[in-house]
C-alpha cells in the first residue's frame, strides 16, 4: 500500500512539474471559455425573448425594463468589481463572480412577471461585470505588451461565442421542455468551469508548469510600469487622467451597438421581419459568427500594422478603432434593405465592426494604466460603457413600436465614428509608458 500511496504522490508531483510550451496562449483558452459561459447567460434572455414575451405577457418596453435592469447594475459593478480583482486577485475573485452569475442566471426558471425577471436580471448584471477586467487583468499578467491585442481579441471572442450558442441552444430548450430549462442548463455549465479555473490559473511568477523561457519573454515584453508594480488601485488619480476619458467617452458611444445586438436582434426578426421562432434559431446566430472573426482579425490588425506601417502601439490601437467604426456604417442601411437574410448580413457587418473596435479599446487600457490599477481602469471605462448602453436600451423601449427600429440603427453608426473622432484626438503618444526595447524571442 506504501509503494502505491508513494506511486500515486510520485505522479501527482511529475505532473505538476511538466512544463507546458507557450501555457500563456492555453490559459487564455480558459479565460475565454469562460468568457463564452459568461455570454451565454447573458444571451439567453434574448433568445428566449419572444417566448417570454407570450408567456409572461410582457410588452415591448417592459422587455427594455429588463434588459437595462442588467445594464444599469452592470454599469454601476463594474469598477467595483475590477476593484475587487485588483485587490484580491483574478484568480479567486473571478471564480467567485462566475458561481454569482450561474446562480442568478438559474433563478430566472422562477420568474413569474416581468418585474420579477428585471430583478434576477439585475442580480446577475452585478455577477457578470468581473468578466471583461478579469480577462484584461490576465492578459496584463501573461503577455508582452505586443501580443496583448491578439490576447484580448481571443478571450474577447468567447462573448460573440456565447451569444452565437444561445439561440440554438435556448430554443432547442424550449422546444423540448421549457423556458425555465434553459435558464437552468445554461446556469449550470459555469460551474464545471470554475473547477477548471481553480485548478489551472495561476500568475505566471507561480504557476508550476510555465518555462523558464516563456516566463522570461513575458517579462521582457512588459512595461517597466508593470513590472514590478505594487501601486494600489486609486479611483481619484485614473478618472483625473486625460486618457481615461479617450477611452471611456468611445466606450460610451460604442456600447449600445454591442448591446442592442446581443438582446434585440431576435426580437426584431420576430417583430419586424416576422421570421418564426425556427427561423430565429437557425439564422439569429450568425451575426455573432461575424463578431468572431471581429475579435480575431481586430486582434491581429494592431501587430500587422506595427509591421508593416511602422506606426507606433498606440497609433495602430487607434487606426484598428477607425477600421471598425468606418465598418459599423453597414447597420445604418439595415432599413434600406428589404430581405430579412440581407438585414441578418448587415447585422453581420456591424457586429464584426463593432468587436474590432471593442478589442481595441479594452486593449488601451492595459498600455496606458499600471498592472495593478488594470482592472479598475477597466472596469470605471466599462461603467461609461454600459451607462451609454442603459441609456440607449430605455430609448429602444420607448420610441422602437412608435418610429421603428431604422432611425436607431443609423445613431449606433454615427455614435462610433465620432467615438473614432475622439479616441484619436484625446490620447496622445505622451499618454504611453516607456515601451520595452529588448528584442526577445518568440515562445
Amino acid at each position: 500500500m506504501n509503494l502505491s500511496t508513494n506511486t500515486v504522490g510520485e505522479t501527482s508531483s511529475n505532473m505538476a512539474k511538466r512544463k507546458i510550451v507557450g501555457l500563456r496562449w492555453w490559459i487564455i483558452g480558459v479565460v475565454m471559455l469562460g468568457t463564452i459561459l459568461n455570454y451565454l447567460t447573458r444571451s439567453s434572455l434574448s433568445a428566449a425573448a419572444p417566448t417570454l414575451k407570450q408567456e409572461l405577457s410582457i410588452t415591448v418596453e417592459q422587455y427594455s425594463y429588463v434588459v437595462a435592469a442588467f445594464q444599469a447594475c452592470y454599469t454601476v459593478m463594474q469598477p467595483i468589481a475590477g476593484f475587487i480583482l485588483d485587490s484580491i486577485g483574478v484568480k479567486i475573485g473571478l471564480a467567485i463572480f462566475c458561481v454569482a452569475w450561474s446562480v442568478t442566471n438559474m433563478l430566472h426558471g422562477f420568474a413569474g412577471s416581468w418585474q420579477s425577471l428585471a430583478f434576477f436580471r439585475g442580480l446577475m448584471g452585478m455577477a457578470e461585470a468581473a468578466v471583461i477586467p478579469a480577462g484584461l487583468k490576465a492578459v496584463t499578467e501573461w503577455f508582452p505588451a505586443k501580443e496583448r491585442s491578439i490576447a484580448t481579441g481571443w478571450f474577447n471572442i468567447g462573448s460573440s461565442i456565447g451569444g452565437m450558442m444561445a439561440p440554438p441552444l435556448v430554443i432547442a430548450c424550449i422546444t423540448y421542455y421549457n423556458w425555465q430549462t434553459a435558464f437552468i442548463v445554461t446556469g449550470a455549465l459555469g460551474f464545471f468551469w470554475v473547477a477548471l479555473w481553480l485548478m489551472f490559473f495561476r500568475s505566471p511568477a507561480e504557476h508550476p508548469q510555465i518555462t523558464d523561457e516563456e516566463k522570461q519573454y513575458i517579462l521582457d515584453g512588459q512595461e517597466a510600469s508593470h513590472k514590478n508594480d505594487t501601486s494600489k488601485p486609486s479611483v481619484k488619480q485614473i478618472i483625473r487622467r486625460r486618457e481615461f476619458w479617450a477611452i471611456a467617452i468611445p466606450k460610451f458611444l460604442a456600447e449600445p451597438a454591442w448591446q442592442t445586438f446581443n438582446f434585440w436582434i431576435p426580437l426584431y426578426l420576430s417583430t419586424v421581419r416576422h421570421m418564426d421562432l425556427k427561423s430565429i434559431a437557425m439564422f439569429a446566430w450568425i451575426p455573432f459568427l461575424a463578431a468572431d472573426m471581429g475579435c480575431i482579425v481586430g486582434g491581429y490588425l494592431s501587430p500587422l500594422m506595427i509591421k508593416y506601417f511602422k506606426v507606433s502601439l498606440l497609433t495602430s490601437r487607434k487606426l484598428v478603432v477607425v477600421t471598425g467604426a468606418t465598418c459599423m456604417l453597414a447597420p445604418a442601411a439595415i432599413g434600406m434593405v428589404a430581405s430579412p437574410y440581407a438585414a441578418i448580413a448587415l447585422f453581420c457587418v456591424g457586429t464584426f465592426a463593432h468587436q474590432t473596435i471593442s478589442g481595441s479599446l479594452i486593449t488601451m487600457s492595459s498600455d496606458v494604466f499600471p498592472r495593478n490599477s488594470v482592472g479598475t481602469a477597466n472596469g470605471l471605462t466599462g461603467m461609461a460603457g454600459y451607462l451609454g448602453a442603459t441609456i440607449f436600451s430605455f430609448i429602444v423601449g420607448i420610441v422602437a413600436s412608435k418610429i421603428g427600429y431604422d432611425p436607431l440603427f443609423v445613431c449606433l453608426s454615427l455614435f462610433d465614428i465620432v467615438g473614432a473622432i475622439v479616441v484619436c484626438m484625446m490620447l496622445k503618444q505622451s499618454a504611453m509608458p516607456a515601451q520595452p526595447t529588448a528584442k526577445a524571442t518568440t515562445v
